[in-house]
């Protein structure tokens, strides 16, 4: 794929979740990545083909055995020639493989080793299992999050995407400037409970200067202002409501036809105010207040179900999805001017570029057949055909 990254090389470890999410972006932005699966072609993973893998798309698939030493020694071989590493195993696991940090840098003094956990490479959690909601459960964002008597538990996306593997491609990029400045590389220590933190940091200003109560729904943000929020439609349906504003809550109350109202920020009449707004969504079809708000800065928007909403008017202008082989999926962000994004292709089927990997790094058709006939590596039957 062409973008501002083509000529960067990335070998990843295959993984599951934001590492690979990490990869996938990079991967978007142009760079050549190649994902190293096990050799027996199973990756565990929880989609039934990789086709529907999206986080594959755009990379190169090898598949090796990492606990063979050829497969290991190759492995050590493909990172002479790579820009950076990323993988996303427990502490010491691929230091346990012969691939760690320490054996990387050695071969390719200029690598940049990107590595993607839990709670990070150190701290008492650091050897723990885990997933997204234990760590921003331990950050502070999930008990900000919910009913008052409750945090409910929202989508994957704060610890494993934005705050993991978003963070880890933050990190990976920065380490590559320094590097190709420096010709030395370094470990990238990505913590999705640090990055999950992180995105919360505007919240702690707010606690800091008495602007944030630890009460959940009753501050401006967190669904406790009736002028952030959402309502029921009289289909069922719902609205986004975000005029925050002074200027485009008065667009909000035109909308809604609504002349005698609670001044903005009385917050002991927010529960009066909130009534008032949900009484008239409700009095209509979600269409009806699409058309109602369409063009004007109420600041309102219908809440699109994740199949409803590459057909959105603006996305489908845009091209914010783009169909693949027939699967709907987000188009890589953000767009360039001088480097237009690519549509992703399919993503690789397992080990589907094995034979030309290993030709690109010189092993003749004989030392494939020995590193295949070994079990060090395999190939897809695909591929061979």
């Amino acid at each position: 794929m062409s973008g501002p990254l083509e000529g960067v090389r990335i070998v990843e470890l295959g993984g599951l979740g934001p590492a690979p999410f990490c990869g996938m972006v990079l991967a978007d932005l142009g760079a050549d990545v190649i994902l190293i699966e096990r050799a027996d072609l199973g990756t565990g993973s929880l989609f039934v083909s990789a086709e529907y893998d999206l986080h594959r798309r755009g990379k190169r698939s090898i598949a090796i055995d990492l606990k063979h030493e050829q497969g290991v020694q190759l492995v050590l071989r493909m990172l002479e020639d790579a820009d950076a590493l990323i993988e996303g195993f427990r502490p010491g696991v691929v230091e346990r493989l012969g691939v760690g940090p320490a054996e990387a840098l050695a071969a390719n003094g200029g690598l940049v080793f990107g590595r993607m956990t839990g709670w990070g490479q150190d701290g008492p959690y650091a050897s723990s299992a885990g997933h997204d909601i234990d760590y921003i459960a331990i950050s502070g964002v999930l008990g900000a999050i919910g009913d008052l008597d409750s945090p409910v538990v929202p989508l994957n996306l704060i610890g494993d995407f934005g705050g993991g593997g978003m963070l880890l491609a933050v990190g990976v990029l920065a380490a590559l400037i320094k590097a190709r400045a420096t010709g030395t590389g370094q470990v990238v220590d990505a913590a999705m409970v640090d990055g999950s933190a992180l995105l919360s940091t505007s919240l702690h200003g707010f606690i800091a200067q008495g602007f944030w109560t630890e009460q959940r729904r009753s501050n401006l943000l967190d669904g406790g202002a009736p002028f952030y929020s959402v309502y029921p439609t009289a289909d069922g349906r719902h609205m986004a409501v975000g005029a925050l504003e002074p200027r485009f809550f008065a667009a909000l109350l035109a909308g809604l036809e609504i002349v005698e109202c609670p001044a903005q920020q009385d917050v002991i009449r927010w529960d009066e105010m909130r009534q008032l707004f949900a009484d008239r969504f409700a009095s209509q079809n979600q269409d009806f207040w699409i058309d109602r708000f369409a063009g004007t800065d109420g600041c309102v928007a219908p809440v699109r179900t994740l199949r409803e909403a590459p057909h959105d008017p603006h996305l489908r202008e845009r091209g914010t999805f783009v169909d693949v082989g027939g699967i709907a999926q987000p188009a890589s962000a953000p767009r360039f001017s001088a480097t237009p994004n690519d549509i992703p292709p399919v993503p690789p089927k397992l080990g589907e570029n094995t034979m030309s990997i290993l030709e690109e790094l010189g092993y003749s058709s004989r030392q494939i057949s020995k590193l295949v006939s070994q079990g060090a590596v395999a190939t897809n039957p695909m591929e061979e055909s």
